[in-house]
């Protein structure tokens, strides 16, 4: 018996970490044959090409490192 996963559209979080390192994942890799693969960005650009062969979808989310990160508002007033 073969069982599929269905695929993820949620967005990626801190919890979610690179199969490889353990760091932040910003890219998930839904494959061809069933299951996920999540990556930082360095392993993403690292192993993108290849990916993208054997990937039935992939979400990209690596432009979340050019956001500004949110201000902290100062509390000790």
């Amino acid at each position: 018996m073969t069982t599929a996963v269905a695929p993820s559209t949620a967005a990626l979080t801190a919890a979610d970490r690179c199969d490889r390192c353990g760091a932040q994942a910003y890219l998930r890799v839904e494959l061809q044959t069933g299951g996920e693969l999540l990556f930082c960005a360095h392993h993403a650009r690292e192993h993108g090409d290849k990916l993208r062969e054997i990937a039935a979808h992939v979400i990209d989310e690596t432009h979340k490192l050019g956001d500004k990160p949110a201000v902290v508002p100062d509390t000790d007033h």
